[in-house]
């Protein structure tokens, strides 16, 4: 396209008939140039962070709390379900140490029968007190 189509002036013969055409700006003015630093306000505030941390510790919390005691009621359960079968069991061991005992007995007396004066059962230390022999020889399945 030539010149004289753009400017819309036929019979232009020289670019020195162009009419001069100056930018500038625009009327009233451009508007002012923003140079401040402006930094943006992207994201909660520091309060909101804050009570959003502090609501999401209270609720962690509170759910520990109630794991805390649901596992406390379980376990004091099992405490109490151990604390009554307890008798049961203690009696079935002192019925198999009854047992064991007088077998430990016989075969004592079967080796000591030689030994003057060795009573069957006595206990050797004189401390006054019962205890349950710790020799093992009752229970040889615990070794």
């Amino acid at each position: 396209m030539t010149e004289s189509v753009i400017r819309n002036k036929p019979g232009m013969a020289s670019v020195k008939d162009l009419p001069i055409l100056q930018d500038g700006p625009p009327p009233g003015g451009f508007a002012p140039v923003r140079f401040a630093r402006r930094i943006p306000n992207k994201g909660p505030s520091a309060m909101a962070i804050f009570l959003a941390a502090f609501g999401a510790f209270s609720y962690g919390m509170y759910q520990v709390g109630k794991g805390n005691k649901i596992r406390r009621a379980l376990k004091e359960e099992k405490y109490a379900a151990r604390r009554a079968i307890l008798p049961v069991l203690q009696a079935e061991e002192d019925e198999r140490f009854v047992k064991e005992w007088k077998k430990y007995l016989e075969y004592e007396a079967e080796v000591m029968k030689d030994v003057p004066g060795w009573k069957v059962g006595e206990n050797v230390y004189n401390s006054g007190r019962w205890m349950p022999p710790a020799t093992g020889e009752l229970r040889p399945e615990v070794w």
